[in-house]
């Protein structure tokens, strides 16, 4: 004789399942706020919905995800935007899905653990700045900053921005802080040119402390969302972080208008293997510090962040390859390093990644370009014909070392993980 089927805990017990369905709604929730790629949110949030009988199907968008049971109407939306970074709560969050998967923890603990995962503090203001100083000074290091000088202004400058962003966190726009740690740094840059002689390191004073501003995990989202041909989502995200590169420029700009303008700076000269090896890894863990990575951590992503500086390097000073051939190659060996890594962990790809490759940026040819064209405008029929080729070579450069960044750093990824599934 036949054995009847029994339903499920969960189809015979509609509050059941709608608490069920409230779980794996704010967990998507919390690892899509805090920086997961959309990819590894929707496995998670699946493979949870599987896990706990309902055959759930999780659609982001911009500012709310919405999970919905297949085959049903029942479905939850929540308003939500992917604003933040911070490493350390998607791996509690991601934990703490792996316990109820597992069986180890009952669906009437996952809520308050979920919570409780998602609200884990930030590193302290403190720390918060000392690490923003160190990762802008080895980036001072790298672009060829290498007197005490420079470095010293650079590190406070950093810090001075990290600490005004941190009083700027109450508001809610998250276009203010970048705007004003930027034109703090271009006031300093400005004041500083009575200390330093050479154009090159007042305008690293500028630079370096802008660069810890870069939405780089943003941008790196973006490009993963328009790859896995979530294309509204991507553009989102990387309007997103255009506007904050926008706003850093802006404030940039602002601050030697109201100083004074910044003269042109030739690029660096090369910066030796060993300083310049040493100073990525010191950048990388800064960043990863910054973004709230786990120091047990660390060790991994700041290896991989110096081998690809070292081919970087090698490729540049000893090959005579250009600088976006480099950053290539660099961005495909740190992504097949950490690619592992992020997959065993869960951790979020974008920001270990950009984490590894931040000082990379071209940032000097994107801050020359604005530098130039903000000249151009002012100078008008005037301006020189050299003013307009200073504007395209920058830009262009600038653009094809981001696009070949983006590129290393996102394919190999997607190739593995897809491998993986």
């Amino acid at each position: 004789m036949t054995a009847a089927v029994q339903p499920s805990p969960l189809e015979s017990d509609p509050a059941a399942r709608e608490t069920a369905l409230g779980v794996v709604a704010l967990a998507a929730t919390l690892l899509f706020a805090h920086g997961q790629t959309t990819e590894r949110t929707v496995v998670a949030a699946e493979r949870l919905g599987s896990a706990l009988g309902l055959p759930a199907r999780v659609l982001p968008d911009w500012d709310k995800l919405t999970v919905e049971l297949e085959g049903t109407s029942l479905s939850r939306i929540v308003a939500t935007k992917p604003l933040g970074v911070d490493m350390n709560r998607v791996l509690a969050i991601t934990t703490v899905v792996d316990r109820l998967c597992d069986g180890m923890l009952s669906i009437e603990e996952a809520r308050a653990a979920l919570l409780l995962a998602g609200s884990l503090p930030p590193i302290s203001t403190l720390q918060f700045a000392l690490f923003a100083a160190i990762g802008a000074a080895s980036l001072g290091v790298i672009f060829g900053a290498l007197d005490s000088t420079s470095l010293v202004l650079i590190g406070t400058s950093a810090a001075l921005g990290a600490l005004v962003r941190r009083r700027l966190s109450i508001f809610s726009n998250p276009f203010v802080q970048p705007l004003c740690a930027a034109l703090i740094a271009s006031i300093i840059a400005a004041i500083s040119t009575v200390s330093l002689r050479e154009p090159i390191a007042t305008a690293l004073v500028a630079f370096c402390p802008s660069m810890v501003l870069v939405p780089g995990p943003h941008l790196l989202n973006g490009a993963i969302d328009l790859v896995r041909t979530r294309t509204a989502l991507g553009i989102a995200r990387l309007t997103y972080a255009g506007t904050i590169v926008l706003m850093i420029c802006f404030g940039l700009l602002l601050g030697f208008t109201v100083s004074g303008p910044i003269q042109a700076a030739r690029p660096s000269l090369p910066v030796p293997l060993l300083a310049d090896v040493v100073a990525a890894g010191c950048a990388v863990a800064s960043f990863g510090t910054l973004f709230s990575m786990p120091w047990r951590m660390l060790p991994l992503p700041v290896a991989a962040g110096m081998i690809g500086h070292a081919a970087r390097w090698s490729l540049i000073s000893l090959a005579g390859a250009n600088v976006a051939t480099g950053a290539l190659v660099a961005c495909v060996l740190v992504s097949v390093i950490v690619t592992p890594v992020v997959d065993r962990f869960h951790l979020p790809f974008a920001a270990l990644g950009f984490s590894a490759v931040v000082s990379m940026i071209p940032g000097f040819f994107l801050f020359e370009a604005a530098r130039a064209l903000v000249e151009l405008v002012s100078l008008g029929p005037h301006a020189p014909t050299v003013l307009l080729t200073n504007i395209a070579a920058n830009g262009a450069t600038a653009f094809l070392v981001i696009l070949a960044m983006t590129f290393g750093l996102i394919l190999p990824r997607i190739i593995l993980e897809d491998r993986s599934q």
